[in-house]
């Protein structure tokens, strides 16, 4: 693929249309209104003084009129295609996320409005159901998010008056990771997001965190990795290692993008950006471009409006989905 100085759907937004229209449909438009496959674009007649938009579609079933951004995370917006292409391809190819702000000045729009592009992409980012659970060995962990407040020790993990945000992730190893905002983490919240999420003669690896007590009698085998005697990674009698280093990796990863480059996220907002991160980490293996083809690929059907993304989500597990 081009580099993005010389990609034309970057820099014109006609073009970027049309690279839309056949990623969507690539055997022609289909209405998004009945699904049928018998539109045709309207033109302007020779006499008319009505000018017709750019890309406009009529269908001959159902005779509404459409374009190729209905039914997506593009609808209704007036920011041009090519910079919202922009905008997807910079938040897929940056490791660690890209601010409201850098967008905002690469794009030349408001930053009110990056701020809601951003939030856009990253529910276009999100699985709307996982149909496929975790299985072989699957690292379980969590971690908080935020502010440094602790309780008057000073160590351990934070207590009911902190500012931290806990974040509850369970990543197969060698595979996916999938990341959750718990307003509590208790037994009966991990316990319920480790049974849909990840199948039952997976492996699990946590570490000895009296939560995960009742893991061995949902799942085939439970290995714990004892970090208060300072035990950090062992080998099990069948060869197996036992860590949750690559869970903790991810949640070095995701702190590091969440304090360096966003610097504040919003406890009503974290699902959405762990739905960001969850998302580059799962794609890691295929190119930037490739990354941002997926994404758009998860365009449809998917329609964030701003008073949705600015009011609280409710429940004790939140997902960007």
């Amino acid at each position: 693929m081009l580099s993005i100085a010389d990609n034309p759907q970057f820099q014109d937004a006609e073009k970027a249309r049309e690279f839309l229209e056949s990623l969507r449909w690539p055997d022609g438009p289909v209405c998004p209104h009945c699904n049928c496959m018998t539109a045709y674009k309207l033109t302007a007649k020779a006499n008319s003084k009505k000018p017709v938009r750019i890309g406009v579609y009529k269908c001959k079933d159902c005779e509404q009129q459409f374009t190729v951004t209905v039914n997506t995370i593009f609808e209704d917006s007036h920011i041009p295609l090519n910079k919202w292409l922009l905008a997807i391809h910079l938040l897929c190819a940056s490791k660690k996320g890209m601010s409201a702000h850098q967008l905002h000045r690469m794009l030349g729009v408001t930053y009110k409005s990056a701020w809601f592009m951003a939030h856009r992409i990253r529910y276009m980012m999100g699985q709307s159901s996982f149909q496929n659970k975790l299985k072989g060995v699957v690292e379980a962990d969590e971690t908080y998010i935020g502010g440094r407040r602790r309780h008057q020790g000073g160590v351990g993990r934070p207590d009911e008056y902190s500012h931290k945000q806990p974040v509850f992730s369970v990543l197969q190893r060698n595979g996916d990771v999938r990341s959750f905002h718990v307003h509590r983490v208790t037994a009966d919240n991990l316990l319920s997001t480790l049974q849909k999420n990840v199948a039952q003669k997976a492996c699990i690896v946590t570490d000895g965190f009296a939560a995960y007590d009742r893991v061995p009698a949902r799942f085939k085998r439970h290995e714990v990795i004892n970090h208060a005697e300072q035990e950090y990674s062992r080998t099990a009698d069948d060869g197996m290692r036992v860590h949750t280093n690559t869970v903790e990796g991810y949640f070095g990863l995701l702190k590091r993008g969440l304090t360096g480059v966003y610097h504040h996220v919003g406890s009503h907002h974290l699902h959405r950006y762990l739905t960001e991160f969850d998302f580059r980490y799962n794609a890691r293996k295929i190119s930037d471009s490739e990354r941002t083809l997926l994404a758009l690929s998860q365009a449809e059907g998917k329609r964030l409006q701003l008073r949705d993304s600015q009011s609280k989500p409710t429940g004790e597990l939140e997902r960007g989905n």
